[in-house]
């Protein structure tokens, strides 16, 4: 029987997928959130999955580390989806890449009159290419977390990052001022696992289709 991995994340995208999985009939052993392993057995003595760092799932899908995996569209637009089949939109992990900017600051304005930004956010090649097709120049400062913070030290003018609620934004005294695009967490395969483990990938993918359609 050929040997499945799933490359998943712990966290919200993991709690969306589970029942996901089980619509396909398959069941983790344990619990991500409570044991320590990255290798998690499954009812299915064929499929396993590996939890890794949700912005690694496409490289271990990639490079055949994993032959099928669940990520964002943020993580999937930065890391460019090469040797990627993208088969489906799971509809989970829903929410939305914005730009925000400090109450008061004339965001507008300042987009309108060409104005050089300094924009904080992880989502480098996005946030690159958005503002380019604006015709706005931006000087992009990488952070990991606490994106926040930036503009209320002045490390930048706005950021851009994933808005869910809104509520964070609103306790640090920021407004989202643009939406980029709506974000959901997408299937995806591995070209070369889907060509040669057909047989037993594509029952997973129509069982994945059938459970976000229903």
């Amino acid at each position: 029987m050929t040997d499945i991995t799933i490359a998943l994340s712990k966290g919200r995208i993991f709690d969306d997928t589970a029942p996901l999985l089980e619509a396909a009939g398959i069941v983790s052993r344990d619990n991500p959130e409570s044991s320590r392993k990255l290798i998690l057995l499954t009812n299915r003595a064929n499929v396993r999955l590996v939890i890794v760092r949700a912005s690694d799932v496409p490289t271990y899908v990639q490079y055949g580390a994993a032959d099928l995996g669940i990520a964002g569209k943020d993580v999937l637009l930065e890391h460019g989806g090469n040797g990627l089949y993208q088969p489906l939109d799971l509809n989970i992990a829903r929410c939305r890449m914005m730009v925000a900017a400090p109450e008061g600051f004339d965001y507008d304005s300042a987009v309108r009159q060409g104005a050089r930004l300094r924009i904080a956010t992880k989502y480098l090649q996005t946030t690159r290419e958005h503002f380019a097709d604006k015709g706005v120049h931006v000087d992009l400062i990488k952070l990991y977390g606490s994106m926040e913070l930036a503009p209320l030290v002045g490390l930048a003018d706005a950021i851009v990052d994933l808005v869910s609620t809104g509520s964070t934004l609103k306790a640090n005294n920021l407004r989202a001022v643009e939406e980029i695009m709506p974000i959901s967490s997408r299937l995806i395969v591995n070209q070369a696992a889907l060509k040669l483990k057909r047989a037993t990938i594509v029952p997973i993918l129509n069982a994945f289709s059938r459970a976000v359609n229903n």
